[in-house]
């Protein structure tokens, strides 16, 4: 599936992978191939995903690596995957 991060500075990362994590303000929720369409509020958290997605020059520093994943830590925002892709709207 198709990820893409955005935050008020920039597009951070956008590419292909196996699945995405949130931290949705009812609770964590993974996001893998053929999910159902959802849109959902996050919270404060960890967005992790598996996989290597391009990542836009000069952000790759603000995402740290554990047990395989890719981790970026957020304030808030919103999620919506759809047609197996995942876009990401963080603060």
């Amino acid at each position: 599936m198709y990820l893409e991060i955005v935050t008020p500075e920039a597009s951070l990362v956008a590419g292909e992978v196996e699945s995405v994590t949130v931290p949705g303000v009812e609770g964590e929720f993974q996001m893998l191939n053929n999910h159902a369409a959802i849109v959902s509020v996050l919270q404060k958290g960890k967005v992790k995903f598996r996989g290597n997605p391009t990542f836009a020059e000069g952000f790759q520093k603000n995402f740290t690596q554990e047990d395989g994943q890719w981790i970026l830590h957020i304030s808030g925002g919103t999620v919506e995957c759809n047609n197996n892709k995942v876009m990401v709207l963080a603060d």
